[in-house]
């Protein structure tokens, strides 16, 4: 093969890849905000997270049917029954849990420290590629790890001072939505790559918004959705521009590169949030949490930028 068909085949730096998950995670940055302003309005976690999957999959059922029509149009074969069910189960372990987890651990901390710790899956997908999938871990990881925790700890520790032990009720439960996302990430990437982006996305979705749908009618009455006019604006606003948008660029960027190069370009997410939080939610950062959150964000960011040069 020649150079120039080598370039073609392996891009240096595939940009497409990254751009989608630069407007993925800035999209995504606005869903604590959201959150925590349906929560003012009254609605508990388990409403608003199936208002949120009830108001998205329209959207996945029918960009689903597209895909399908032209996965026939093109004569190419459909997904396997096997491979349908595999994708629904991962769909369920990263849009319904880690979201559930996400928004449980939201009634119990800001929208900036629930970022933070989300922020921190890609040392999981590091963590759990080496012992689940004998992926090589790198010293980096490591001490990433270190100075990341380091920095939540100064975070931690300033926001239990002021808010009690609420704060590691949530902090355990948003740590559960991290750990969840990031064994997501590992074990959708050879799926997205067998079925196809969107397809994968749609699936996925579909599969979460039946979970979601399916616990809000175990945990709540059906007059719970009966929410104010600005409460389901809030629940329509986190369904679409919060999840139905950034869950198609995430997976379209997963597909173009590595799970730990994906989350590089992250970076942008929590100061985006700590932005929000102060002009909508009246968030404030003493010194120690600014400098937590620098630790954090440094070392995030160290480590999968180090780890996308290598991929």
């Amino acid at each position: 093969m020649s150079r120039s068909g080598d370039a073609i085949s392996h891009p240096p730096f595939p940009v497409a890849g990254y751009a989608f998950g630069a407007a993925g995670a800035t999209l995504f940055a606005s869903k604590g905000i959201i959150i925590k302003l349906a929560y003012a309005e009254g609605i508990d976690a388990e409403t608003l997270l199936a208002l949120r999957m009830a108001f998205s999959l329209p959207f996945y059922l029918a960009v689903g049917a597209f895909a399908l029509f032209r996965l026939r149009g093109m004569g190419e074969p459909l997904p396997t029954g096997k491979l349908v069910v595999q994708s629904m189960l991962v769909g369920a372990l990263g849009y319904w849990l880690a979201s559930y987890l996400d928004f449980a651990g939201l009634q119990y901390t800001s929208a900036s420290f629930s970022r933070l710790i989300l922020f921190t899956y890609p040392i999981y997908v590091a963590l759990f590629g080496a012992l689940l999938f004998a992926q090589p871990i790198r010293p980096r990881a490591m001490l990433a790890f270190a100075v990341a925790y380091g920095g939540l700890a100064l975070i931690f520790l300033q926001n239990v001072s002021v808010m009690g032990s609420d704060v590691v009720k949530g902090s355990v439960l948003v740590t559960l939505a991290a750990i969840s996302f990031a064994l997501y990430q590992l074990c959708a990437r050879s799926l997205l790559q067998r079925v196809g982006s969107a397809l994968f996305t749609c699936i996925a979705m579909i599969s979460a918004s039946i979970m979601a749908i399916g616990q809000f009618a175990v945990m709540r009455p059906v007059e719970a959705l009966m929410v104010s006019p600005h409460g389901l604006m809030l629940a329509v606003s986190v369904a679409i521009g919060a999840t139905v948008l950034p869950t198609f660029l995430m997976n379209a960027a997963l597909k173009r590169i590595s799970a730990q190069a994906n989350s590089m370009i992250s970076t942008v997410s929590p100061v985006a949030t700590m932005v929000l939080a102060v002009l909508f939610l009246g968030e404030s950062a003493t010194p120690a949490e600014l400098a937590g959150a620098v630790l954090v964000m440094t070392s995030i960011g160290w480590f999968t930028l180090s780890d996308a040069r290598k991929h």
